[in-house]
């Protein structure tokens, strides 16, 4: 049996034999984060057409379904669709305020149970029971923070009325989002965070950034993949035409 200098030392010589598919590089910082955070919004104001397309191609090559709806008000028909497809009975959701709309008329009216999560983030057995609830629930929705386009990935920061718990115990995450959330690339979303946290009082106030691109994989020593371990077995994005 190899000992750990002599296998970690296996893997450096393996990993000198061929370079890298690129060259890493720290990127730059904007030295005017609002400033540049604007700039993309302009750009992305005229150009969402094109990063729509582009993540929904890349968001169906990872595995995720991609839904439009005319207006906000089309979203729990969309969702209630999805819960019929997969057989749900529970639905969990952010906070109506934060989510943009509220689901309960219309799913509760057709028989499932619906709970959002709580917006005090001093009510602690109300964030103890949303996570009970969503790890019950077969469906989970949340917003989207930002929409990456380049590689299909649902970008989400945690924070009041927006708990991790929603997008990752059920076994179906459900993102609604518009086009003011599309991004093209990797270094956009980086001017936005960056943007964010200029202000304290627009950080979300949470600890967690999530980057969600596609259902969760998870992958054994014989390769053998498998979803769901790690978080979701199913991701649906909604896009929301007009606001």
């Amino acid at each position: 049996m190899a000992t750990r200098a002599e296998f970690l030392e296996r893997i450096r010589r393996e990993a000198r034999r061929t370079d890298g598919l690129f060259t890493a590089a720290t990127a730059t910082r904007p030295a005017r984060p609002e400033e540049a955070a604007e700039a993309v919004r302009r750009q992305m104001a005229e150009r969402w057409p094109e990063a729509l397309d582009l993540f929904r191609r890349e968001f169906d090559r990872v595995g995720g379904v991609f839904h439009r709806a005319a207006d906000p008000a089309e979203v729990p028909s969309v969702v209630l669709e999805i819960a019929r497809e997969e057989g749900a009975t529970a639905v969990v959701a952010w906070d109506p305020p934060v989510l943009g709309l509220d689901l309960r008329p219309r799913l509760v009216a057709e028989g499932l149970a619906v709970a959002v999560a709580a917006s005090d983030p001093a009510d602690e057995t109300a964030r103890r029971r949303h996570r009970e609830e969503s790890a019950r629930a077969q469906i989970g929705v949340t917003g989207a923070d930002l929409v990456l386009a380049e590689t299909g990935t649902l970008i989400l920061l945690s924070g009041r009325g927006r708990p991790r718990s929603t997008s990752l115990l059920p076994d179906t995450h459900v993102a609604v989002f518009d086009r003011s959330r599309l991004v093209e690339s990797l270094a956009q979303v980086g001017i936005l965070l960056e943007a964010l946290h200029v202000d304290p009082a627009r950080s979300m106030s949470g600890a967690m950034i999530n980057f969600i691109t596609g259902p969760s994989r998870t992958a054994d020593i014989e390769l053998t993949l498998t979803r769901g371990v790690h978080g979701p077995k199913h991701v649906h994005a909604i896009f929301v035409a007009a606001p």
